[in-house]
């Protein structure tokens, strides 16, 4: 059973008035996945999720967090941060934000700037698409990969 802290933070009630408006049950499984995305400040992928969910729940299908997490993005409780052919990595800061990727050793920060807030999309792409939102994605080698 679920403790009284739990089912009255703030998380919790985010997940159940997601969940609430799309027609989706919150089940014990669900509420653990969400619970440790949000917790994670590493934009982690379904694997690295259900490593850690398998310990509390270890009869859990891959299949099952992954498509967990892929509701949650679905639903507005997490982004997907864009990759270069490696796996998907979620992002539960849903403010607006961009993102820096280390290609050595995979870290992927966040970080503020107005500049990137506010960039213009060109005219051609403008007059042929509908753009919803803008995001940067800087890739480089973080500080400890440029220490090695």
């Amino acid at each position: 059973m679920m403790g009284e802290k739990e089912a009255k933070s703030p998380k919790r009630k985010t997940l159940e008035g997601a969940c609430r408006e799309h027609g989706l049950s919150v089940t014990p499984q669900r509420s653990l996945i969400y619970r440790i995305f949000t917790a994670s400040d590493r934009h982690p992928s379904a694997t690295a999720i259900y490593q850690e969910v398998k310990t509390v729940f270890p009869n859990i299908s891959f299949d099952t967090v992954n498509r967990t997490l892929n509701t949650f993005q679905e639903i507005g409780l997490a982004k997907v941060v864009a990759n270069s052919g490696e796996p998907k990595r979620f992002d539960p800061n849903l403010e607006t934000h961009h993102h820096f990727h280390c290609l050595s050793c995979g870290k992927i920060l966040d970080f503020h700037h107005s500049d990137y807030d506010a960039l213009a999309v060109p005219k051609t792409i403008q007059e042929r698409y509908s753009v919803v939102k803008t995001r940067v994605h800087l890739e480089g080698y973080c500080d400890q990969c440029t220490e090695k």
